[in-house]
């Protein structure tokens, strides 16, 4: 199972980033999916996450109505669009599976600068 994130760079307040996501066909097949992020010296916390179908979608409510994920399976790919983003946006992004099993790409840096 492998995952790898890109995407991720150096932007100002209010810019936008949209983060992807490609794993192995073994790590997207029938699994719900999620971004998470961990902060410069706090710990992985949940962002967003999606059915594997697509159908279904959930946000913590620091992003909701700023950022949108989506996927496409035939592709085993996954995205974040990162709108209006701020400096406590500012995080390495993981995707991974949701729930949660421990199973990470090796992240990418967000850094949104005031």
């Amino acid at each position: 199972v492998q995952l790898a994130e890109s995407g991720g760079g150096l932007v100002q307040t209010g810019d936008s980033l949209r983060l992807s996501c490609v794993g192995t066909r073994g790590a997207f097949e029938s699994y719900a999916m999620g971004w998470f992020r961990q902060p410069p010296g706090k710990e992985r916390q949940f962002v967003a996450a999606i059915s594997y179908h697509s159908d279904m979608t959930t946000y913590v409510e620091a992003v909701k109505g700023r950022f949108t994920i989506s996927r496409d399976n035939a592709k085993n790919m996954m995205y974040l669009q990162m709108n209006s983003l701020k400096p406590e946006d500012t995080a390495v992004y993981y995707c991974g599976h949701y729930p949660s099993d421990g199973t990470w790409g090796q992240g990418t840096l967000v850094t949104v600068s005031s």
